[in-house]
């Protein structure tokens, strides 16, 4: 009698215990059948309601017009878009790190993300220059065509791996102006001696040419040419080099910006960070890059002829065009750089291979489709207006 009234207290118990292991046996098979373990369905659950917060470092003052703020349009998309699921905080230049330790800081992981100008780190990545501008290159809508469409990003993500690093186009300026002197620049000699604030490839070609190039942050270079430590700068445009002050502190103003015929700018985001968020998070964090990029373009097409009138009607600045000679001086120059660059160093050659074949195509057929309509307009409206 004790022996079975034992049994039937506890067989209940054994049974529980036994379904219990079942299901957590068929819970584990179905996980293992579905190939998803723990942390992978943390990244496509999007009812978790987990939360990520980023810190982007930039190269410019916080909130400055243009160039700043496409990082603040990306941290807002990003944010809308993740229903607040991922916020961005963005520091401007100086706030974390100095304006050109972006790349060092996003790379070693001190930050989640950067925006600057991939032509800044040359040193480290050679390559670096095509992904930004390079003199007499491709133009803003060119650019973004390579990059996108003609194996570009590939090779620009294939040139920061070994750093950690994804990079996504970050913006573009359009066609640049050639910069602001305080002397009048007539012929290729008037380079000879001149120190003048322009990085990347053309800081070579400026070098080579007889003067000194040198690379300064932005928030540096209004003091820098006012107290002389430069004789002439190149930044952007009317739009931005307004909004600096320029106009007070360098009287001729030149064109064209055959040094960066259509710069594109740089998000940079810590590899690890951008894996460690769910698949819907990433595919946000890039689309909201492709939107930032457009809106930059859209932003100075909109803007730089007005504050161009300005600068010349109201503040009487000496709008001039570079004379020829100069131009071909610098071409053969640019000519010059890139062979030595392309020689110097495999990943470039590699680079250069991509971007000349894409150059080639697509001049060939902005022959006659871009440059043929805005030569025709031009001939065909005279100084009619609409």
């Amino acid at each position: 009698m004790g022996d079975t009234s034992l049994e039937r207290r506890y067989t209940p118990l054994v049974i529980l215990l036994l379904v219990a292991a079942l299901v957590a046996t068929l819970g584990l098979w179905a996980a293992d059948r579905s190939g998803t373990g723990l942390v992978e369905t943390r990244h496509t659950d999007k009812a978790s309601g987990e939360k990520y917060h980023w810190k982007m470092i930039t190269t410019w003052p916080k909130n400055f017009p243009g160039l700043g703020m496409a990082a603040e349009n990306f941290a807002d998309l990003v944010e809308e878009m993740s229903d607040g699921r991922l916020t961005v905080h963005v520091y401007g230049a100086g706030e974390l790190v100095p304006a050109m330790e972006v790349f060092d800081a996003v790379s070693q992981g001190v930050v989640d993300a950067g925006h600057g100008a991939a032509y800044y780190w040359k040193g480290k990545v050679p390559s670096a220059v095509f992904f930004t501008s390079i003199p007499f290159g491709l133009n803003a809508q060119e650019m973004n065509g390579w990059l996108h469409y003609g194996g570009g990003l590939e090779l620009w993500q294939e040139a920061y791996a070994p750093y950690n690093l994804v990079p996504m186009a970050g913006g573009s300026t359009g066609v640049q102006m050639a910069g602001w002197f305080n002397k009048e620049i007539n012929s290729i000699d008037d380079l000879k001696g001149l120190k003048m604030r322009i990085p990347g490839l053309a800081g070579e070609v400026f070098a080579a040419a007889g003067g000194t190039a040198v690379t300064i942050p932005g928030g540096e270079l209004y003091t820098s040419i006012q107290t002389g430590v430069i004789d002439a700068l190149e930044w952007v445009g009317p739009y931005n080099d307004q909004a600096f002050g320029f106009q007070e502190v360098a009287r001729y103003y030149y064109y064209p910006g055959w040094h960066e015929p259509g710069s594109i700018l740089e998000f940079v985001v810590n590899k690890d960070s951008l894996e460690a968020l769910p698949d819907d998070l990433q595919a946000i964090v890039r689309t909201a890059s492709r939107a930032a990029n457009q809106d930059m373009l859209d932003e100075y097409t909109a803007r730089n002829n007005a504050a161009l009138q300005s600068l010349v009607d109201e503040h009487g600045v000496q709008l001039r065009r570079l004379p020829d000679d100069v131009l071909l001086a610098l071409w053969k120059g640019t000519q010059v750089a890139l062979r030595n660059l392309v020689e110097s160093d495999p990943m470039a050659a590699k680079v250069y291979a991509s971007y000349r074949k894409f150059y080639r195509g697509v001049r060939n057929y902005h022959h006659i489709s871009e440059q043929a309509y805005i030569n025709a307009r031009d001939e065909a409206m005279g100084d009619d207006e609409f």
